[in-house]
């Protein structure tokens, strides 16, 4: 009796070695490509900028291309984040590798002909498909999620460089109100080993400490209440009409070349005439303006919104989240005002919970927050984030996402 005792615990502390070994390749090998992805889009973003009328009016073009590249190599991989999701939820059992390419050249002509879109999705996909090739090596329960939220973790950690919100976002995110603790060992060597080499590999960090002199008083308590919920509602809004658009886009117009070909037209010339190509790519335009001082308009977060949730409607590649990221910070600036709080301050909070009430996430905003603004004002983040969160808890820009909840 012992003797098993014994061999078991052996057995299970060489499982944890194993764990740790892989999961310090995983996060390797994801920051390496993290980096590749995410400096191939900066330049990307360089050329469109240069080249903004050159490239913008063929939109429509590269539209169809990226249709094309999705219906002739993807397959399965073309369901995307779909796809990541039916693995966690054990409705499929496979990532093919080929998501790699495919996701990553589809969302780089995205942003150089201009649009509106992100790239966390893309990182995610891409740190769960190359983590997921490791559950061969083991043989326990429950391995296959294991790997996923491993490498889900790893894929944002390593192109945010924000570990902490990196690895809760991964366990929190496939079911909402059920976090995947049985992956926290691994998912924490990945996360930070991912980040650390996109850092070292030069790969830039967004960071901004704000400073502040506020107090939770009961006041604030509801300033930031009421903040949070607008933040909430906005985030809604966009997991809404990106919902409607992609429905009633579909019905309207079934083929997808003539689909993403038609909306790519309005799109090039609606992004032209707004200010020069301000709401294409990421947004982070919107974010530099937001905590520099330099032009936000009061009309900036929402025309994000809408091109954002236009874009990615109409089929072309990219994530949710940057432009989630900017949409909050351009709305704190309008509404800073309104609650007598500090500007750069109310755009943090924006710039957090607007993402996590668009995503059903609860502890990555708030940790977002302190990895990118700094943790002195996380018992502030904490309130607003929470009321932004109540606000939805419903759907989600992540479809196939799980409500435990309701089950």
């Amino acid at each position: 009796m012992l003797k098993n005792i014994k061999e078991s615990y052996q057995y299970s502390y060489f499982l944890y070695l194993k764990l740790i070994a892989v999961a310090i390749i995983i996060g390797f090998i994801v920051g390496v490509t993290d980096t590749i992805f995410g400096r191939g889009l900066l330049l990307i973003g360089d050329i469109r900028k240069e080249y903004l009328y050159c490239l913008v009016p063929f939109i429509a073009l590269a539209g169809l291309l990226i249709v094309f590249i999705y219906r002739k190599f993807a397959g399965k991989a073309g369901k995307g984040m779909g796809l990541i999701f039916e693995i966690g939820h054990k409705t499929e059992e496979e990532i093919p590798l080929r998501l790699i390419p495919v996701v990553t050249v589809a969302t780089w002509i995205t942003h150089l002909f201009g649009g509106s879109a992100g790239r966390e999705g893309v990182a995610v996909q891409l740190g769960a498909t190359l983590s997921h090739r490791f559950n061969k090596c083991f043989n326990f329960p429950d391995k296959s999620k294991v790997f996923l939220v491993t490498g889900m973790a790893a894929g944002f950690g390593g192109l945010f460089q924000t570990p902490i919100a990196a690895l809760f976002f991964a366990l929190e995110v496939l079911t909402l109100g059920n976090l995947q603790l049985y992956a926290l060992l691994p998912a924490i060597v990945a996360v930070f080993t991912a980040s650390w080499t996109s850092s070292f590999l030069g790969l830039e960090k967004f960071t901004h400490i704000v400073n502040t002199n506020l107090s939770i008083t009961p006041m604030t308590f509801v300033k930031f209440a009421i903040l949070g919920i607008i933040f909430g509602i906005a985030g809604n809004l966009f997991v809404y009409l990106q919902n409607f658009l992609k429905k009633f886009i579909s019905e309207k117009i079934k083929n997808p070349y003539y689909r993403i070909f038609s909306i790519g037209i309005f799109l090039g010339i609606i992004l032209l005439m707004l200010h020069e190509g301000r709401y294409t790519g990421l947004g982070t335009n919107l974010i530099e303006n937001s905590f520099s001082g330099k032009q936000i308009y009061v009309y900036d977060w929402i025309l994000k919104l809408l091109l954002t949730t236009l874009t990615l409607a109409a089929g072309f590649q990219g994530g949710e989240v940057t432009p989630l990221f900017s949409i909050g910070a351009s709305l704190g600036i309008v509404i800073a005002f309104f609650f007598g709080l500090p500007i750069e301050f109310a755009a943090a909070a924006g710039y957090i919970s607007v993402f996590g009430s668009a995503t059903n996430t609860l502890l990555a905003p708030i940790f977002i927050g302190g990895e990118v603004f700094g943790f002195n004002n996380l018992p502030f983040f904490v309130i607003i984030v929470i009321f932004a969160y109540l606000v939805n808890r419903k759907i989600s820009t992540y479809g196939l996402q799980k409500n435990c909840f309701e089950e």
